[in-house]
């Protein structure tokens, strides 16, 4: 089977910026998906609209190596320096002010933009016009361009604190902050700005209401930003499924533009066993989507929780791997996939039987029958399951399992809702019977 049908980087790729594409690119050429004169060619055809023209000088070395170097790309590395530097001279007094930790961390204390352009600009040994703050931002985006994105984080942290969030330039400095902390994957400032940006969008910030397109098409793209930083910061399990299943604007993007964004989400709850609570959630939002997407992963979800279907759930995780292995954002978390994969037909497989069979149970985790006979006995040994194994009848017996408290209190409601349904039921019938006898006899009388 070709797994390439199930490669989502070009989908992806229509809601990232330019620079953020270049990582998937290279996971690709790495896994040799597809031919790489191809992806070479994407790359040129990205990187000609950027400043990195030492990248691009590369690349053309690669794809035509018997053929020089253009004359207009060397005209243009001589301009983009020359810009460059006038950016830089234009905001000199900047950047020796931020070279100075005494007045940066001045500048840190002061949350009002007005305050701060009032201490910079009263303060005559700093040399600050306020001018120069579009100027700081030009420098940001054009040391960006050139994919310098350390230095461009920096400068836009400093235009962050010196804009005010009416500046129609605000809005384009969080994307670009948010962006440059990805890039130099500083996942603990990425995640700062990430919840920054989206408070910003929720609140109506950039002319985007919360009914509107415009901001229907900023958490889409948000959405898709958001995957580098919550598939590599510690929080990011978390959060994902916070953002993605329970933050119903977001929710409303995913299933209005993005529905393959469901591939991530799912996954995230399989590897999340403190959120299994929310696999209920989960099922309903792909079993909705299921006309517009699919995919081994949803389909995987869907097969144990809607249809039972354990030989199809098998089968659907061997396709699992194949995708994770070719997803740049999934690929890490492969082992903890299939481990937690198998612990969840397993447990459903017990919900549903006493006495298993372990040669049945290894077919259905794809696993050789020792191995799994091993694997069972780490859960137990664990604390994680409440069995024996009958090594001679090849047999796990599944013990009584005692219930949570909650699940008591809601059995106990399920069991009185039934009783009260039934004497509501008894009643009425009681009641109606009444009724026709009196009626009978009146027209009797």
């Amino acid at each position: 089977m070709s797994y390439s049908k199930f490669d989502l980087t070009f989908k992806i790729g229509q809601y990232l910026d330019r620079h953020l594409v270049f990582p998937l690119l290279e996971f690709l050429a790495a896994k040799e998906t597809y031919d790489q004169s191809e992806l070479l060619q994407a790359k040129l055809e990205i990187l000609s609209k950027t400043n990195m023209i030492d990248y691009v000088i590369d690349i053309r070395k690669s794809l035509y190596p018997s053929d020089g170097i253009p004359e207009e790309i060397k005209a243009r590395r001589g301009v983009v320096l020359s810009q460059l530097q006038e950016l830089q001279d234009a905001v000199e007094p900047v950047l020796r002010l931020m070279q100075r930790d005494d007045v940066m961390k001045t500048v840190e204390t002061m949350r009002d933009p007005k305050t701060l352009i009032n201490y910079l600009t009263t303060n005559r040994e700093f040399e600050f016009k306020i001018e120069m703050i579009d100027s700081m931002y030009q420098l940001a985006k054009y040391r960006y361009e050139c994919g310098n994105y350390e230095e461009s984080a920096s400068y836009l942290y400093f235009c962050q604190l010196v804009m005010s969030p009416t500046d129609k330039n605000y809005l384009s400095v969080l994307w670009g902050k948010l962006a440059s902390e990805i890039l130099v994957q500083n996942w603990d400032g990425a995640l700062d700005d990430l919840t920054k940006l989206r408070e910003f969008i929720d609140n109506g910030g950039g002319g985007a209401t919360a009914s509107n397109m415009q901001a229907l098409q900023q958490r889409t793209w948000l959405v898709h930003w958001s995957l580098f930083v919550f598939f590599n910061h510690v929080k990011g399990r978390d959060l994902i499924i916070e953002m993605f299943l329970y933050k119903p604007l977001y929710l409303n993007a995913i299933q209005t533009m993005c529905p393959h964004i469901l591939r991530y989400l799912a996954t995230a709850v399989i590897i999340n066993r403190s959120r299994r609570n929310a696999l209920k959630d989960l099922v309903k939002v792909i079993q909705q989507e299921a006309y517009t997407y699919r995919d081994p992963i949803t389909e995987f979800i869907e097969h144990l929780y809607v249809n039972f279907d354990f030989e199809a759930a098998r089968r659907k995780l061997n396709q699992c791997q194949a995708v994770l292995l070719t997803d740049f954002f999934l690929i890490a978390c492969l082992d903890e996939f299939v481990e937690n994969a198998r612990l969840m037909i397993f447990e459903t497989f017990c919900r549903i039987h006493q006495v298993i069979s372990i040669g049945m149970l290894a077919e259905n985790l794809n696993m050789q029958p020792d191995e799994a006979e091993c694997w069972i006995v780490n859960l137990i040994r664990n604390a994680r399951l409440d069995a024996k194994i009958d090594s001679k009848l090849g047999h796990v017996v599944m013990g009584a399992q005692p219930l949570s408290p909650y699940q008591q209190l809601v059995e106990r409601i399920d069991s009185l809702a039934v009783r009260s349904e039934a004497l509501t039921s008894i009643v009425e019938r009681k009641h109606k019977a009444r009724n026709q006898d009196i009626r009978w006899g009146a027209q009797e009388f």
